[in-house]
């Protein structure tokens, strides 16, 4: 029986049909771009006070009503606390002047039994002035963040057993359907706690309509097609969905308008379902030889080629001799059954975790970058441009083991620096933090690659979904990392940045895989060897190796 590439190696690998799968599921891929770290400004916390009624007050006690606080050496109005009101209400009408007949330290302090008065600058309303969380509620802002990443989780789990069992273009036409709405329904929640309930369906959705798309695409195409779609067609497709979020976000400053905006573009990839097909793939393990044969033809139809009488020769028969002969079961425990399997697991995974929690924690907090939440945003996503195709070229031409250890150097020295820098250099930090953020999205391309080569075949996929695992923790407790800047303004990038060069050195500890054939079976999991020349020539049966690549 014939390999499947080989079966259908008449269709070519650039012709009509494969130019469209490949485009239409890179374009499917923008609004988990944008739906993403939508949160970045869904959750943006505008500058606030507490809200003063409209008493008769002398313009001077309204000026000093609010207490002045320090923040990070910086005077500002005190956000969760004012001067009594009935305090102020009898010295304000007795004639007194703040500052000349009463010091405001001296008086008595309340908190914002009114409410808050919301800065209008830059957001016209955000879910943190809709539920007004601050002060009290203010750990809910960053918890909204992790609930989200917990729905990835959660559907990280699900979401490629749902595709094995009911079919790859079902699930994603289905997911792509859950993220639309739910994305849609948030609009009208009445509470924070309906908001955030409907954000983690929303985070089911977005991860498995992702995983959808990327295994349908790697299934359908073949060659180095599929190769350039794993490693940076997927990757461009969710840049692109990213940078396209603060432009909406720009000409949409309330929170309702700009979820309805990423949540209408699911309309338009409702025809995509008569010019996407399943998977042959799929439909040939499931012994749907037929349906497999007819998707080919159509292919071939498409591509202008005269396709063989028998495509899938003896097909069937090899499903049902596979079906009789089971394999030997494999789960997560065997990636602790040895002590060289277990040790490279645990690197990996504190790898995985770095990289992961680095990531997300750098992009929530574009916002904080410029005076400009947009033009921050906006460079935060364009750095992933160059991120992404330096870990094609890298997945190429360099090893492994040092590409890592290299980006994770510059990732995690480059965040450190940034305490160093003036006030005055602004534009340094800037350009620091983008350095920074610069390795975390290449290493964590690199990663997949990486750790899909060091693994053998019976244990690829459950170490994949483990280190994949291990990560979406990361990224639930980025949001709140992000909070230590209340402590010392660089502590988070000092956390990124230590976890970085802790993970740098661990990584000395990993064997090499460039070059070398995917380890087959456990005996054959490449040992420690010392790192050679990055630069050494690959092996003609070598390729690089792409599994599922997220940045949910």
């Amino acid at each position: 029986m014939k390999d499947y590439d080989d079966s259908v190696a008449f269709l070519g690998q650039w012709g009509r049909f494969q130019q469209v799968v490949f485009f239409l599921l890179c374009a499917s891929i923008f609004p988990n771009g944008f739906g993403v770290f939508s949160i970045v400004f869904l959750a943006d916390t505008p500058s606030h006070h507490c809200l003063v009624p409209d008493i008769n007050l002398t313009q001077d006690w309204l000026n000093a009503i609010i207490p002045i606080e320090v923040v990070n050496g910086k005077q500002q109005l005190s956000r969760c606390s004012r001067v009594r009101l009935d305090v102020v209400r009898n010295l304000s009408a007795q004639g007194f002047i703040p500052g000349r007949d009463v010091n405001i330290t001296d008086l008595e302090q309340e908190g914002c039994v009114d409410g808050w008065s919301y800065s209008r600058d830059i957001y016209q309303s955000t879910i943190v002035s809709e539920f007004d969380l601050v002060c009290r509620d203010q750990w809910k802002q960053p918890f909204t963040s992790t609930i989200y990443f917990m729905g990835v989780l959660v559907g990280s789990f699900f979401s490629g057993q749902l595709s094995d069992r009911f079919g790859r273009k079902p699930v994603f036409f289905a997911t792509m359907a859950i993220q639309t709405m739910f994305t849609f329904v948030e609009i009208f929640s009445p509470s924070w706690m309906v908001f955030v309930i409907l954000l983690f369906m929303n985070g089911l959705g977005q991860i498995s309509n992702y995983v959808s798309a990327f295994v349908l695409g790697n299934e359908i195409l073949t060659g180095n097609v599929r190769v350039l779609f794993s490693s940076l067609g997927v990757c461009l497709g969710y840049a692109i969905g990213y940078m396209m979020l603060p432009l909406f976000a720009y000409f949409l400053r309330d929170w309702k308008s700009l979820l309805l905006a990423i949540s209408l573009p699911g309309l338009l990839y409702i025809p995509l379902w008569w010019f996407i097909p399943e998977s042959p793939r799929w439909l040939l393990s499931q012994g749907r030889v037929e349906e497999a044969e007819t998707t080919v033809r159509m292919a071939a139809k498409m591509n202008k080629v005269e396709a063989p009488p028998v495509i899938f020769e003896d097909y069937s028969m090899h499903v049902g001799a596979t079906k009789t002969h089971p394999k030997e079961q494999h789960n997560v425990f065997s990636l602790l059954r040895t002590q060289n399997i277990r040790n490279m697991t645990l690197i990996l995974c504190l790898v995985w975790f770095t990289l992961s929690t680095g990531y997300h924690g750098l992009s929530l907090n574009s916002s904080q970058l410029h005076a400009n939440p947009y033009i921050s945003c906006f460079l935060s996503a364009a750095v992933e441009v160059p991120a992404y195709t330096s870990s094609w070229l890298a997945l190429r031409y360099v090893s492994r083991r040092l590409s890592v250890i290299c980006i994770l150097l510059i990732g995690g020295v480059s965040l450190y620096f940034l305490q160093l820098v003036p006030e005055s250099l602004s534009e340094l930090s800037v350009a620091l933090e983008m350095l920074g953020k610069f390795g975390m999205t290449t290493g964590s391309s690199l990663m997949f690659a990486y750790t899909a080569e060091l693994y053998p075949t019976v244990l690829r996929n459950t170490a994949t979904g483990t280190c994949s695992a291990v990560a979406r923790v990361g990224t639930s407790i980025a949001p709140f990392l992000l909070q230590l800047s209340g402590y010392f303004k660089y502590l988070p990038y000092i956390v990124f940045g230590t976890l970085a060069v802790v993970s740098a050195f661990a990584t000395l500890l990993l064997p090499e895989s460039f070059g070398r054939p995917l380890p087959q079976t456990i005996q054959q999991m490449h040992k420690r060897e010392s790192i050679k020349c990055p630069f050494i020539t690959r092996r003609e049966h070598s390729k690089p190796t792409v599994l599922f690549e997220s940045r949910l």
